[in-house]
């Protein structure tokens, strides 16, 4: 066992281990989720990238040798790879502010630092996980700054998820362009429209929260790296601040810049709320969608059944032939989930007190989940459920025939008094609303016909009567 010791005494921590004794100690304090930082692989290639940031500031300010910012970059550069991942022990959720994700990033890298430079683990006196990897660093900067980069991260990787499934709506509505179908409102028959329209509108929602999420992620850019432990940057050496941050945005890819007052940005985790807020919208709106397309689906044989979702699976133990709509329901779930991971985020970032909140590491879990769960859904959704429907043409055609909700079309050229009257007696006797019309002396079934075409019926201001009618209409009266 190798010995190695804080202020509170020493521990024994197993040979191949690249974690120390502050991470030992969070180990035992912080049995809770039984999930660890190695599930949240985006945070900890953004540690990567701030520990590098810093070692080579250190460098250009003298804070470190040549060969130990050399050594500190050459692990960092193996983190990214996706190397020694598993070295992450740290429960998710952790008291200290994140002080025991910092503590087991510093650990990691040192000893993996140390390895480079050819001598065994815990050689300390030469590369410190405080003294050197931590050099002009807290906890209250690097890891909210490190949680930003990672949000940016996982926030790059939901846009295009959200791409992928707009696009699948937008192939549908190219597809079903011309598939006349009868729109509801509240669950009850309403207008004709088109089932291209249906799925194009689908595709404008998503296209209107990616909009939405690339703003959120503009304000993950802004760091408080420098501030060290309450924003007023104690331990960092002079200007270093505007040497770090530089170094972070070339290294990361994030355009990383720095906060104007880094005081107010180490106590305030506002900018994670609004994408959190954000996220939530995306997941209600999502849901809402797959709540469309359950009840679209429905029957198949005793319910709406305008579409047909493609069969994933067996939907029952017991009755042979069902399938279920599994897809959307998987995406309903993850909606719920999100909406609670906010709640969880609102409290959290309500609850810090004064220069610093406490509660970031519930915050950064909450939105991981919440980024990685939504990506998830969203390309199964994509995959397994749109890229597949069709649409059930033939009774969508039956019903547009049978409808009688056709007649609102004509209310501007007969008035709503007489297309009243068609819809009353056509529901009354049913008779089509052509031979009504016919019958009460308003229009020819010709003459309806030809007005109740496709393009009249779902396109604006089709049937609307011209200025030269109405200015006939008024004489005549």
């Amino acid at each position: 066992m190798r010995q190695e010791r804080d202020f509170l005494g020493i521990k024994s921590i197993p040979p191949p281990a690249y974690w120390g004794v502050h991470t030992a100690r969070a180990v035992e304090n912080f049995p809770i989720t039984g999930q660890t930082i190695e599930q949240m692989p985006e945070l900890i290639r953004a540690f990567a990238f701030v520990k590098k940031a810093a070692a080579h500031a250190n460098r250009e300010m003298g804070v470190l040798t040549e060969k130990q910012a050399q050594a500190i970059s050459s692990a960092c550069d193996d983190l990214v790879a996706g190397q020694l991942h598993d070295q992450f022990i740290v429960d998710v959720i952790q008291g200290g502010a994140g002080t025991s994700t910092n503590m087991n990033a510093n650990e990691v890298i040192a000893n993996r630092a140390l390895e480079h430079l050819g001598v065994e683990k815990g050689r300390y006196d030469l590369i410190h996980p405080n003294d050197h990897v931590n050099a002009s660093q807290s906890t209250n900067d690097a890891y909210p700054t490190a949680l930003k980069i990672a949000t940016w991260f996982g926030i790059q990787q939901l846009l295009q998820a959200l791409a992928g499934l707009r696009g699948a709506f937008e192939a549908k509505a190219t597809e079903f362009a011309t598939v006349l179908k009868i729109g509801r409102t509240q669950m009850q028959d309403a207008v004709p429209m088109t089932l291209g329209q249906e799925f194009a509108a689908f595709a404008s929602m998503i296209a209107d929260d990616e909009q939405r999420l690339r703003e959120s992620a503009r304000l993950m850019t802004e760091v408080n790296m420098g501030g060290t432990a309450i924003g007023t940057g104690i331990n960092a050496p002079v200007g270093y601040v505007d040497v770090v941050i530089p170094l972070l945005a070339e290294l990361s890819g994030v355009p990383v810049t720095r906060a104007a007052d880094l005081i107010a940005a180490t106590a305030d985790t506002g900018s994670f709320v609004d994408v959190s807020g954000t996220l939530k919208r995306i997941a209600v709106k999502l849901s809402k969608i797959s709540n469309d397309l359950r009840l679209l689906s429905s029957g198949p044989q005793a319910g709406v059944g305008d579409i047909r979702l493609p069969a994933r699976q067996a939907g029952s133990s017991i009755m042979p032939g069902k399938i279920n709509p599994v897809i959307p329901e998987v995406m309903n779930q993850v909606a719920f989930e999100v909406i609670g991971n906010d709640v969880a985020i609102t409290m959290a970032a309500e609850g810090g007190q004064l220069q610093l909140n406490a509660f970031e590491p519930l915050i950064g879990w909450a939105l991981h989940k919440s980024l990685k769960h939504l990506a998830n859904a969203c390309h199964t959704l994509q995959v397994n459920c749109v890229e597949g429907i069709e649409g059930n043409h033939g009774l969508l055609a039956q019903r547009i025939a049978e409808s009688v909700t056709l007649v609102t079309a004509l209310n501007p050229l007969i008035g709503y008094e007489k297309a009243a009257a068609i819809a009353k007696t056509a529901i009354a006797t049913g008779k089509p609303i052509g031979l009504i019309a016919e019958e009460l002396g308003i229009m020819s079934q010709t003459e309806l016909l030809q007005l109740l075409l496709p393009e009249n019926l779902t396109r604006a201001g089709a049937l609307a009567p011209r200025a030269s009618d109405a200015a006939a209409a008024a004489a005549l009266a």
